[in-house]
C-alpha cells in the first residue's frame, strides 16, 4: 500500500500545482531539465555566462507563462523552447558572432570505461574534428545538428526548441550531415 504514496506524482499533477502557484512544485519541474536548458542556451548564445543567464530568464519566463502552458503537453519541449528563445535574443542584443565552443556538450558523449591512452589521443583528436566541421556549418544546420545529437533532443523536441516544423529538423539535418560527409 506504501508503493503509491511514494510513487513520484505524474507531470500533470505537478504542473497543477505549480500553476496554482507552488514555487516548490516549479522547482520539481524544472529540476531534471536545468542542466539541458543551460546547453541549449549554449549552443546559442556561445558564451557561459550569456548562456546562464539566458537559462535563468527562461526559467523566470517560464514560471510566469505557466497559466498558459496546457497540462497535456510535454514540458521539457515549451521550457527549452523559451529557453532558446531567450538565448536567441540575448545573442541578437549582444551582436556577437563568437566561434563555438560545443566541448561542453560533446564530452556527455563520451563514455569508454578505460582507454588506452593512445585511444584517448586519437579520440579527442577526431572529437575535435568533428567538432570543427560542425562549427563550420550554417548557424541553422548547425543548431539542428547540436539539439538531435549533442543535446540527444528528438526531432519533436528539436523543432518545438528551434521553433520551426518537424520536416524542416529533418531537412536540415540532412543536408547538415551531407555536408558533414563531404568535408570528413
Amino acid at each position: 500500500m506504501g508503493g503509491v504514496a511514494s510513487r513520484p506524482p505524474a507531470e500533470h499533477d505537478v504542473v497543477a500545482r505549480a500553476q496554482r502557484g507552488d514555487a516548490d512544485a516549479f522547482a520539481q519541474l524544472v529540476r531534471p531539465h536545468e542542466e539541458i536548458a543551460f546547453r541549449t542556451a549554449f549552443l546559442i548564445t556561445r558564451n557561459a555566462a550569456d548562456a546562464q543567464e539566458a537559462a535563468q530568464d527562461g526559467l523566470v519566463k517560464a514560471f510566469r507563462s505557466l497559466a498558459r502552458f496546457r497540462r497535456e503537453a510535454p514540458f521539457r519541449p515549451w521550457l527549452l523552447a523559451i529557453v532558446a528563445n531567450e538565448a536567441r535574443n540575448r545573442r541578437r542584443s549582444a551582436g556577437r558572432r563568437e566561434s563555438l565552443v560545443l566541448r561542453a556538450a560533446a564530452e556527455a558523449l563520451s563514455g569508454d570505461a578505460a582507454p588506452s591512452p593512445e585511444g584517448v589521443l586519437v579520440a579527442a583528436e577526431e572529437r575535435a574534428r568533428v567538432l570543427r566541421a560542425v562549427e563550420a556549418l550554417a548557424d541553422e544546420q548547425r543548431l539542428v545538428v547540436a539539439c538531435r545529437y549533442f543535446l540527444g533532443l528528438s526531432e519533436e523536441e528539436s523543432a518545438v526548441v528551434l521553433g520551426i516544423r518537424r520536416g524542416t529538423v529533418k531537412s536540415r539535418l540532412s543536408r547538415a550531415l551531407d555536408r558533414l560527409r563531404e568535408t570528413m
